[in-house]
Parts: C-alpha cells; sequence; structure tokens
C-alpha cells in the first residue's frame, strides 16, 4: 500500500491562492494596459489585498510576471538527470528546451512573449532568471557527463544552452533556431560550417 501523501494545510493554501491571485491580476491588467502603465498598488486592489501582502509574496514587481522560478530550475536538472539511456545529457536539455519553445504557438503564449519582449524592464528580468540557473545547470552537466564540477566547459555550455533559449524564443523560426544553436554546441562550429558547404555544393 503506497503513503498517502500530506495533505497541505489550510495556510498552504491560501497562500497559494493569494499569489495565484496576484500573477492572475497582474497579468490581466498588464495585457490590457501595458506593464509600465499599471502600479503595485493597482494590482494589490484588483486582487483585493494590500501592497504589503502583495510585496511579501513577491519581492518585485517583474516577479509577478515570472512566477515559477524555482520549477523552472529543477525542470532543467530532471532533464538531465531523468533522460533516457540513449539521450545525452545535452541532448536531453534540447529536447526540454525545444518541448518549451513548442508551446509558444498557442495565442495566450505569444501574447505573453510579446509583452515581456516588448517591456525592457521585463526582457531583462527574464534574461537574468534563466542565466542564474547555469551554475546548477553546469553541475548536473558535469555529474551526469562524468566530468569535474570545477571544468569551465561545463559552465560554457550551460551559459551558452541558456543564451540559445532565450535566442530562439525571440527567433521568427525559434526551433531552427535551437537546432543551429544546438549543433553547435554538440558538434561544435567546423562541423557545422561543413555541414553548409555540403548542402550547397549541390
Amino acid at each position: 500500500m503506497e503513503p498517502i501523501p500530506p495533505t497541505i494545510g489550510r495556510r498552504e493554501r491560501k497562500k497559494a491562492a493569494t499569489r495565484t491571485a496576484l500573477s492572475d491580476a497582474a497579468m490581466r491588467l498588464f495585457l490590457e494596459r501595458g506593464y509600465d502603465n499599471v502600479t503595485v498598488r493597482e494590482i494589490a486592489d484588483a486582487a483585493d489585498v494590500s501592497t504589503t501582502t502583495l510585496m511579501k509574496h513577491f519581492v518585485t514587481k517583474e516577479a509577478l510576471v515570472f512566477d515559477r522560478d524555482h520549477d523552472l530550475e529543477d525542470a532543467l536538472v530532471a532533464a538531465i538527470t531523468e533522460r533516457s539511456s540513449e539521450t545525452t545529457p545535452l541532448g536531453a536539455l534540447r529536447n526540454y528546451i525545444k518541448t518549451r519553445l513548442s508551446l509558444l504557438t498557442s495565442a495566450e503564449a505569444r501574447q505573453f512573449l510579446d509583452l515581456v519582449l516588448s517591456t525592457p524592464a521585463l526582457s531583462d528580468y527574464w534574461r537574468a532568471m534563466w542565466l542564474r540557473h547555469e551554475h546548477t545547470l553546469a553541475a548536473a552537466l558535469a555529474a551526469e557527463s562524468g566530468g569535474r564540477r570545477d571544468d569551465p566547459a561545463f559552465l560554457a555550455i550551460a551559459h551558452f544552452a541558456l543564451e540559445a533559449s532565450l535566442l530562439s524564443a525571440r527567433s521568427e523560426k525559434p526551433l531552427d533556431m535551437l537546432e543551429a544553436a544546438f549543433d553547435i554546441l554538440e558538434n561544435g562550429w567546423r562541423i557545422r560550417i561543413a555541414a553548409l558547404d555540403a548542402t550547397t555544393a549541390f
């Protein structure tokens, strides 16, 4: 008989509900009026809480838009550590980011992305949010590849992979951009150029 998972307490449920209400209110107002035209007080009023309560849940205004930072890091690491035996660590990371990019085809996702890319404060926060996971990602890549944690190559790969995701999301052809970036990461620049030369030769 499997153990029964612990139930979430009333206090935790209330916190989660408040966070969701604040995040939903913020996104609705940002999409209606633009990020820079909405104040923290207006978001708090829309969610029927005080500004003090809002700041307890979200330290910055930008954080209201990106509410799953911790979940993102867990997912990045899990993509590598829980991959199939036939998939390389970098290949697993490529597949994970490709799956995330495929979700951008929905109207809601495009609306969200347009808001982020058209707002410098959000765009900068988005990049910083992704890149602060590079050390954890580098450690996972090193561990799963049998390398040393202090090998700078893994930090470089983690950094460039995360940057590739951001670059691809901005591209008109995100999946093509991602494949090009990861081809270079996995095979090197010379192999990529050699493949292009072979294609144009015919």
